[in-house]
């Protein structure tokens, strides 16, 4: 096994999945205001640094996507924060990308900027702990859309931002979005994400990246967000096993999907279906951000001193995902 391989393999193996702390200021912002909180360096850290301090951390959470902020700061005890991390046996990574601008000559799509300097840019974050890296291609679903200059596009910085990642040491996270927002239907939805992933993987393997030390993090199949014809948790499963059977090379050790806006509970159950369902060689799991921390933050609004009932709920949370990405995941258990 590669060196890349096996970094890949210890962040998805076990009912381990990746927790998704890199949301942007401008992002975390809307979250704590969301909850009465302000949104200072001060708490932004508090916040992450009781999830990140979490029992649970050790055994459900193999990696964490940290933003440029973040990674560069110091608890209150003071520890580094890719420090406190590592010291639940997770790995820390590092969100590289830009963000998404519009994609020039099709004003209504995106493309992901960020190659610029980003050879320097690893270095730095290899040196301050990151082993994995996460670049996000966001592409619009309709009857016109992902056009297929945002297919290729998206696809060849995709594959850029991989091959330099590698090239540094690090694995690289690979994350197609195909948007859940709109009318679509999860038919257009199966189809134009299973054509988004093959020009992904036609682009990686025309850049030289090592596909055994990769990580796929796609979106589930579903219908869009404001479709009157919504298809069951089991419809999601199939579609969506059929989607990656079709589309993502066997070298590939695993996929950890984006929630997508799903709820904690969607996403949970879902996840656990792919799971029951999956007939492939691929590890399932997860690369939650929202469907992890959503109702953890809730609580730590009440009291942003108290860590307990926080912790609690993290654990809780992170304990039913972690169950999901086994296939052993109940409603029972959720309850309890």
């Amino acid at each position: 096994m590669s060196e890349l391989n096996k970094i890949a393999l210890k962040i998805i193996s076990n009912g381990k999945g990746i927790l998704a702390a890199d949301e942007s200021n401008a992002t975390m912002t809307k979250r704590l205001e969301s909850v009465n909180i302000t949104s200072t360096p001060e708490n932004r850290l508090l916040f992450r640094e009781i999830i990140f301090s979490s029992k649970n951390m050790k055994e459900c959470i193999g990696g964490v996507i940290l933003y440029d902020e973040t990674i560069n700061q110091i608890t209150s005890f003071g520890k580094s924060i890719p420090d406190l991390i590592s010291s639940s046996d997770t790995i820390p990574g590092i969100k590289v990308d830009t963000g998404a601008k519009d994609l020039a000559n099709s004003s209504e799509e995106k493309i992901t900027e960020g190659l610029d300097g980003l050879r320097e840019r690893l270095k730095k974050y290899y040196k301050l702990g990151a082993r994995f890296t996460k670049w996000r291609g966001v592409y619009a679903l309709s009857d016109r859309y992902p056009s297929e200059l945002a297919i290729h596009s998206n696809a060849h910085a995709l594959a850029r931002y991989s091959a330099l990642v590698q090239e540094n040491g690090m694995v690289p996270i690979v994350e197609p979005e195909v948007l859940m927002d709109g009318d679509h239907s999860a038919d257009l939805c199966l189809r134009k994400t299973s054509e988004v992933i093959k020009r992904c993987f036609e682009e990686l393997i025309l850049n030289k990246v090592d596909l055994s030390g990769i990580i796929l993090k796609p979106n589930m199949i579903l219908a869009g967000n404001k479709s009157k014809n919504k298809i069951s948790n089991e419809e999601v499963s199939q579609k969506t096993l059929e989607c990656l059977k079709n589309s993502v090379p066997s070298e590939v050790p695993g996929i950890a999907f984006l929630s997508g806006g799903q709820s904690e509970i969607e996403a949970t159950e879902n996840l656990n279906l792919i799971n029951k369902n999956n007939n492939t060689k691929f590890i399932m799991t997860y690369s939650y951000g929202r469907a992890l921390q959503k109702s953890a933050l809730k609580k730590w609004s009440k009291n942003i001193k108290d860590r307990e009932p926080t912790q609690n709920t993290f654990n809780h949370r992170a304990k039913m995902c972690s169950l999901a990405a086994k296939g052993k995941w109940s409603k029972e258990l959720e309850y309890k």
